[in-house]
């Protein structure tokens, strides 16, 4: 079973064994929502499944939004039947990529966790790194699967939400990490939100910050010096991950448990929800 990282290698290994797996394409363009299904199209894992941000990932409104901002969660009894609907089963193992830096799979990864199930990786390297070792890609639009029973579990991932994260604003008790470029975390810049800033006290790691120059993860260690050097002495138990929307932070999130510093908290709603709730401080420089 895998359950952070998975390589080239390994995902070739598991497609031959015929082990039960469901590959799912998770690439997304924030400014053009509509090329994500074109660029699933142009090619693809042979076998994937596209999971698509704003249609299969996010909720369709308040009534099944579990939190706010710009991309909130959806109930999980909603993510289950989309899961369910695309032939993916308990007993699965699950495999999640994009073309995009892993800014994108890395959402599909904790939901999974979330709804309980642990057998889910991000692909090293992603697409890239997988056509770059010739392995297998199609055209054209996911071949029909037939329909499954997802049974939701224990949630084995923590969700926090805006209360939780401002009445431990400041305490010694929550670490909050911001994976927004530095621009933004400042407020120099700010190009989705009305408010530029960040959370009082939130530490500052652009999540482009977990890789190598070729695109993969740090090695565990290096990993893991960098996120206790930012975290200066503060737990690890105690971070709890943001950026814009709850979909960047991700890969901070992920980066802690292949360092063996997690699991960690989410803030799904992030600095999207933070900065439209009235009377939260907010922070520049």
């Amino acid at each position: 079973m895998y359950t952070t990282l998975i390589s080239v290698e390994q995902l070739q290994t598991l497609q031959a064994s015929g082990a039960p797996l469901m590959v799912f394409d998770c690439s997304f363009d924030l400014a053009n929502p509509a090329a994500a299904d074109a660029l699933f199209a142009q090619a693809h894992i042979a076998g994937a499944v596209p999971a698509h941000l704003e249609r299969d990932l996010s909720a369709h409104g308040p009534a099944e939004a579990v939190n706010g901002g710009r991309h909130p969660l959806p109930r999980r009894e909603r993510f289950a039947a989309w899961l369910s609907r695309t032939g993916f089963a308990n007993g699965m193992q699950a495999v999640v990529y994009d073309r995009n830096g892993v800014n994108y799979c890395g959402r599909l990864w904790w939901m999974l966790k979330w709804a309980g199930h642990e057998a889910v990786a991000v692909l090293d390297g992603g697409l890239q790194a997988w056509e770059a070792a010739g392995g297998t890609v199609e055209s054209g639009p996911a071949a029909p699967r037939p329909a499954t029973h997802f049974s939701l579990g224990l949630e084995r991932r923590t969700l926090a939400h805006t209360a939780r994260v401002a009445e431990q604003l400041g305490r010694p008790g929550q670490a909050l990490i911001d994976a927004r470029a530095a621009a933004r975390y400042r407020g120099e810049v700010e190009p989705l939100d009305p408010v530029a800033g960040h959370i009082p006290g939130a530490l500052n790691r652009p999540f482009q910050a977990n890789f190598t120059p070729e695109g993969r993860f740090k090695p565990a260690e290096e990993l893991r010096a960098e996120f206790e050097a930012l975290l200066a002495g503060r737990p690890a138990a105690s971070v709890v991950h943001h950026c814009g929307s709850g979909v960047s932070a991700l890969p901070n999130l992920l980066a802690m448990e292949v360092a063996g510093l997690g699991p960690t908290a989410l803030y799904a709603g992030s600095w999207s929800e933070w900065c439209n709730t009235p009377g939260l401080p907010c922070a520049q420089g």
